[in-house]
């Protein structure tokens, strides 16, 4: 590490002021403050400083995710081998996920990134380090089969008109990956439904050649109960065969490449919630206002198939906990108040059941609740504030 340090030191003053690569300083400056946090202190004012600064809590979500992302390329390999009826070793149906989801991870941080390095550029500030993670976020969130030059678009549209024009990383209003996805959603409805989008079914760089069986059906879970006609439909995979709870929760189901295993999930939420990063109080209650919101329509619901899906299977089917850790807890757009933290993530929960269970045109309904909140946290923040204060001064007449 002295080493490269000695060499980044040697090649900084080149990009300082006066330096021959002067225009490229917010470049070196966010390169340089990614490998090292950075040792300038405080001139005014007392301020106390650690080493966890932004890029490394940005560096801890990012570790966080590494479990669904594991897990999702290997469900993608292994969707494809079920669906084609190859039966592959764990290496090759890894190597295939791998090389399937890999080409949207880059196209994604090549545009973001690209983005974010001319805007900073053209302001002279530094580069902020919020796409590192949304970066990451959005072809987990994604089906498999989203052409690339989509995510490049999506990608492009969100960064611009979902965090720069409110002023980048901290500003934002929406979460940005979900912008992202519900732009491909409404722009290009077919690649984001239906059967055929949620399992490759091509080969990957020359991997899984066959036909597919003729039984074939890539419809997800939360998408099988929205067009189902009675109450109590059987849930099946791609070759027609039932699967259960348990299916849900480990991940071999149809769905975009984050969001199947629930237990990968929660192995980074024990990560995010261990070291700090993220608030439990807005994780939990999301699971507790989507369970009691879905127990309700299990006892008073509607006749469909929605309503009475088990309160449980709400919960590890579909985006609904990635959402809940991942999502719910950006703590740039979600609640900022203790209070606000039970209130906001609660009312997500219980609007993800509400569109899940009474709009069959969006059997997901979670990205939809989480931007909707997204627009009433500084809303629920206000009056959670206002609250202490009248109690304060109550306290203070007395």
């Amino acid at each position: 590490m002295n080493a490269l340090r000695n060499f980044v030191d040697k090649v900084k003053p080149h990009f300082e002021k006066g330096g021959k690569l002067e225009m490229f300083q917010s470049v070196f400056e966010g390169f340089e403050t990614f490998l090292f946090v950075p040792n300038t202190t405080s001139k005014l004012g007392t301020h106390i400083h650690d080493a966890v600064d932004t890029k490394r809590t940005m560096i801890i979500v990012v570790l966080a995710l590494v479990p669904a992302l594991l897990f999702g390329m290997y469900n993608v390999g292994y969707q494809h081998f079920l669906s084609v009826g190859q039966q592959v070793g764990f290496w090759e149906t890894f190597v295939f996920g791998l090389l399937a989801v890999l080409p949207s991870i880059v196209v994604s941080y090549v545009v973001g990134l690209g983005i974010e390095f001319t805007v900073a550029q053209i302001k002279g500030h530094e580069i902020h380090e919020g796409f590192l993670v949304t970066g990451m976020l959005i072809p987990l969130i994604i089906p498999i089969d989203t052409p690339l030059w989509m995510v490049a678009v999506a990608t492009a549209f969100a960064v611009i008109f979902a965090k720069e024009v409110f002023g980048g990383t901290g500003m934002n209003i929406f979460n940005v990956a979900l912008i992202t996805r519900a732009f491909l959603f409404f722009a290009y409805p077919t690649f984001m439904s239906g059967d055929t989008v949620w399992v490759r079914t091509g080969t990957t760089f020359g991997l899984g050649a066959g036909n597919v069986v003729d039984s074939y059906s890539g419809a997800t879970v939360l998408g099988q109960v929205a067009t189902a006609t009675t109450q109590n439909v059987q849930i099946t995979n791609t070759l027609g065969h039932p699967i259960g709870f348990w299916d849900g929760f480990l991940g071999f189901i149809p769905g975009s490449v984050g969001e199947t295993s629930t237990l990968a999930i929660l192995i980074g939420a024990a990560m995010l919630l261990i070291t700090g990063v993220a608030s439990w109080k807005t994780m939990f209650s999301v699971f507790a206002g989507g369970a009691v919101m879905a127990f309700v329509f299990n006892l008073i619901g509607p006749d469909t198939a929605a309503a009475h899906f088990p309160w449980y299977s709400h919960l590890v089917f579909g985006g609904f906990a990635f959402g809940a850790v991942f999502m719910a807890t950006d703590p740039v757009t979600s609640a900022r108040t203790e209070k606000g933290k039970w209130i906001y993530g609660a009312l997500i929960g219980v609007m993800a059941i509400i569109i899940r269970v009474l709009n069959p045109g969006y059997p997901e309904g979670m990205m939809l609740a989480i931007l909707l909140m997204n627009i009433f946290a500084p809303l629920i923040d206000y009056y959670v504030v206002e609250a202490n204060i009248k109690r304060r001064l109550k306290r203070a007449a007395k």
